[in-house]
């Protein structure tokens, strides 16, 4: 079986509403992803840092229990494990603050083995901070020279909307990386200040032909170079919306597998395909959103589970 790559922030989400805590979960944007592929039975390795306290001890516990493959985790002595506290709104939504404990010299790992038409999934401020762009940038070019197809969702939180014009240069390195760029209108709005997706595309099309934008109750839309479609949404009722992007991509990615899309077949997806790519994205995404976990249950996943 094809193998999954995933290089990320691990935190651990503390969730609040009406100023009371009700729930403690393991997070992350691309974590929560690989946590329900997981879950599936798919093969999934994630780089990541942690650390060496309870916090990250009971996330590499959580990581092993929903197999993923732990060798490239940094796990630094004498350092506390990220902490978040998100606090849910009416409409289930999070505002975050964020709590982080790094050494100066961070993500020490070997490459990985990666073959062709093996999946790489990278994306949010990890993706862009100078900090790590040593270690990040080296690992997505060594997984493009191997062929493997990656996966870019930018997840742009608004309190990094000031750092637009220095992270410039990243975002469109980014995009020249990826097969596949996925963002929330919202991450669009804070990039670009606006969320014409037509525009947007234009300027990304550049780099990438391939081009997801989630709009919430609004559906999804995909343009593939140059040609569009549209997808409805679910209609639900969120319990916490935290996970619902990353397991979006957790389900195209399901689907890239399930479909058996490899490089060559990129530049001719049908639009029946993408339907079924959005299908799985839309119906993982909203699965999330039932419970205030940032993943897929147990039960969902063992219907979409696959044999390695």
């Amino acid at each position: 079986m094809r193998k999954i790559f995933g290089i990320g922030e691990t935190i651990y989400d503390i969730l609040f509403r009406n100023g009371q805590p009700v729930a403690a979960v393991p997070g992350g944007s691309v974590f929560n992803g690989l946590i329900s592929l997981g879950r599936t039975g798919m093969d999934c390795t994630f780089i990541t840092e942690i650390g060496s306290d309870q916090v990250g001890q009971l996330i590499l516990d959580f990581m092993h229990e929903n197999g993923i493959n732990t060798d490239y985790v940094s796990c630094y002595q004498g350092k506390k494990t990220a902490i978040s506290l998100a606090y849910l709104d009416e409409n289930n939504d999070a505002k975050y603050s964020f709590y982080k404990d790094y050494p100066n010299n961070r993500l020490d790992f070997e490459m990985p083995a990666i073959k062709s038409n093996d999946l790489v999934a990278f994306g949010a401020y990890f993706a862009l901070n100078p900090v790590l762009s040593d270690k990040v940038k080296p690992f997505l070019h060594y997984a493009k020279k191997q062929d493997a197809i990656l996966y870019y969702d930018l997840n742009f939180r608004d309190n990094h909307c000031h750092e637009v014009d220095r992270l410039k240069d990243t975002f469109i390195e980014n995009f020249a990386l990826a097969d596949i760029v996925r963002g929330s209108h919202e991450d669009f709005i804070n990039l670009y200040g606006h969320d014409d997706c037509h525009r947007i595309y234009d300027e990304i099309s550049k780099y990438c032909p391939r081009f997801i934008c989630t709009r919430g109750r609004e559906g999804v839309l995909v343009i593939d170079h140059g040609k569009e479609y549209t997808f409805p949404s679910k209609e639900i009722t969120p319990v916490s919306t935290i996970g619902a992007g990353d397991n979006f991509n957790a389900g195209i990615i399901y689907g890239l597998l399930k479909e058996n899309i490899c490089r060559e077949q990129l530049d001719s997806i049908s639009r029946d395909t993408w339907s079924h790519l959005i299908g799985y994205g839309i119906d993982f995404g909203s699965e999330a959103c039932m419970s205030t976990s940032n993943y897929v249950s147990k039960e969902f996943a063992h219907r979409y589970k696959m044999i390695r």
